[in-house]
């Protein structure tokens, strides 16, 4: 058992990356006024699938679930992203090359494993996720990334925005996996429609810390919202709140 668990690749599930990714969720449903279609490429345990069932705390502002066991607070500096739009959720979903799952009681285990022993704080938060993963269903595929999300995409979705989003993946992508995965949103892109637009949210390495960015099809540009800690804490948001 142990010598199988030496030789699985460690997957670090931080939820407090919600909080980073959040004002991109919101700004999407924000700018679509339409519920989301979640698509996660590197989703590993699906615990930022269930962002939407968290609690986040800006300024004297709130969002999502007030009774919810995750609570996600003092992340935000002097700019924070609008809280004042909701958001449905039509379908979640994501893959992974090597998907947990938190529902089951080997999941629950694996989780915590990678997680330093000193920080508690993510203890905190990791426990809470799971709780919320028991009962919030968020399906993984086990599967390459562009061959996901070429199949995923294959036909739009009218009535929904689809967001397709990932969290420190895409360095571990190949050069020719990530090559193609552009070209699939490229093409994805161009057949969007406002009745069924397409985003692309990315939590990824900048120089020295991580970035969020957005390019929301048909029409926008690749926009920066905001710079983050890898883990999620600080979140410094920079796109207009407007």
């Amino acid at each position: 058992m142990l010598r199988e668990l030496v030789h699985r690749p460690v997957q670090t599930n931080e939820v407090g990356r919600c909080a980073a990714l959040l004002g991109g969720f919101v700004e999407v449903a924000r700018r679509t006024g339409l519920p989301l279609r979640l698509l996660e490429v590197g989703a590993a345990a699906a615990l930022i699938l269930r962002w939407d069932h968290y609690f986040y705390e800006g300024g004297h502002a709130g969002w999502g679930d007030p009774d919810s066991p995750e609570r996600i607070s003092n992340v935000f500096g002097d700019v924070y992203p609008r809280l004042d739009v909701s958001t449905g959720i039509e379908e979640r979903h994501g893959c992974d090359t090597s998907p947990i799952d938190p529902a089951t009681d080997e999941g629950a285990l694996t989780l915590p494993s990678y997680v330093w022993p000193d920080q508690m704080e993510r203890f905190r938060r990791l426990t809470a996720a799971i709780d919320v993963a028991r009962r919030v269903p968020a399906p993984v595929d086990r599967a390459n990334a562009a061959d996901w999300i070429e199949a995923a995409l294959a036909r739009g979705v009218s009535g929904v925005a689809t967001v397709v989003y990932h969290s420190i993946v895409w360095q571990y992508l190949s050069n020719a996996d990530r090559a193609r995965f552009k070209r699939v949103m490229a093409a994805a892109g161009q057949a969007a429609t406002h009745d069924s637009p397409l985003a692309w949210l990315r939590f990824e390495p900048g120089r020295n810390i991580a970035e969020v960015r957005l390019r929301l099809w048909p029409g926008s540009k690749d926009q920066l919202l905001a710079r983050s800690g890898f883990h999620g804490k600080p979140v410094y948001w920079l796109a207009p709140g407007n």
